[in-house]
């Protein structure tokens, strides 16, 4: 199952982080949705009945746009189906926060969704599993394994910005040079290209180089409350066998699409019918993982401690593996400005190595510790 997730990007950097492929394999970064951006509110410790980013087809908020073209939006977690007809979705007698894949289609509260196409992509830095141990349960914390790139040292992300971003006296001297003769640029701008490939320049140096954020497939569904009241948008984690390497931890584990293709395929309806869908759905392996405090257990706990590692014999924190230590890297190196501050409210490690990207990126400028 999964009852809780992290998902610490300011907006900008989830639209950066999630580019998307087309059907004709061009990648793209996603806009948000008009008034969702503000919707969105960054998170250690991100609980059901909260908004979460989520990625889908326009299609489904706008009839003419194209089925592969993607939007992110602000979608509330816990789905509400549109045949609801209670005034307040805490009314509902059951929990719809996960749905497994193996009853999709049994259910009509997902069955409807999913034969509809309302298939999701559910965006976090990782997820959080709690394994029994006796009468307690040790959190864990679970997510992609990160390349180096992801705990690039702030100072070269801000110059990846800085070059990406010219100041306008200087993308207008470009385009100025731009317009000389043959002769001329051979002499004075050989080391600058054309206009045309000064955009290419920019959306390259956009490229993001942070944390890989997990993919997680979902479906979702519009309830208009009664009323008239504004239409919500909610969705459900679609969950499958855990993975051998996660069965310690939990039977369940949420549905992984490891890759811009899987993504693609699950988001366009148009093209991939609701059968070959279900097939994208199945456990990964490709997932660590490391044990965190039980300060997480309380959802009102939102703070970097809640992504901390931790080690299970001495109860202090243990020599980082080789992916923890690029979050603690990431979160350290992640710029203040760029994030808003998040609101509130027997394995150990599964590649044990190095001091990395998680200690920076958890002791990082801006990470204040809130517990209300």
């Amino acid at each position: 199952m999964c009852g809780r997730t992290a998902c610490t990007l300011a907006p900008d950097e989830v639209s950066r982080a999630s580019r998307y492929r087309t059907r004709g394999g061009r990648r793209h970064r996603p806009a948000w949705r008009d008034g969702d951006q503000d919707r969105y509110r960054p998170t250690y410790n991100q609980s059901p009945q909260s908004y979460s980013p989520v990625l889908l087809s326009r299609r489904h908020f706008e009839k003419e746009a194209p089925v592969d073209e993607c939007v992110l939006a602000a979608m509330r977690w816990g789905l509400v189906p549109a045949w609801f007809r209670e005034d307040d979705p805490r009314k509902m007698q059951y929990s719809t926060n996960n749905c497994r894949s193996e009853t999709l289609l049994d259910k009509k509260t997902y069955k409807g969704p999913l034969l509809k196409g309302q298939r999701c992509v559910i965006l976090a830095d990782g997820f959080y599993e709690w394994r029994r141990q006796g009468k307690e349960k040790q959190p864990f914390f679970i997510y992609f394994p990160q390349t180096q790139t992801a705990g690039l040292a702030e100072e070269d992300r801000v110059s990846q910005t800085q070059t990406a971003g010219l100041a306008e006296e200087d993308r207008v001297s470009q385009t100025q040079t731009a317009g000389l003769g043959e002769e001329e640029r051979d002499q004075n701008v050989a080391e600058f290209p054309p206009e045309e490939k000064a955009s290419d320049m920019e959306e390259e140096g956009d490229e993001w180089t942070g944390w890989r954020l997990l993919t997680i497939a979902g479906l979702f569904d519009c309830w208009k409350p009664p009323g008239g009241k504004e239409s919500i948008y909610t969705y459900s984690v679609i969950t499958v066998d855990a993975s051998p390497n996660l069965q310690n931890i939990h039977d369940r584990m949420p549905a992984i699409l490891d890759g811009e293709d899987d993504v693609r395929r699950w988001l366009d309806f148009g093209e991939v019918k609701s059968s070959d869908a279900l097939k994208l759905l199945r456990p990964t392996d490709r997932l660590t993982f490391h044990p965190v405090s039980s300060l997480v257990n309380n959802s009102r706990n939102n703070s970097p401690e809640c992504l901390q590692p931790v080690d299970l014999q001495a109860k202090k924190e243990p020599k980082p593996t080789a992916s923890s230590k690029m979050m603690m890297s990431w979160l350290k190196s992640s710029a203040a400005p760029k994030r808003k501050e998040p609101t509130t409210g027997d394995p150990t490690t599964s590649d044990p190595q190095s001091e990395g990207p998680l200690d920076n990126w958890l002791k990082g400028p801006g990470k204040k510790a809130r517990t209300n």
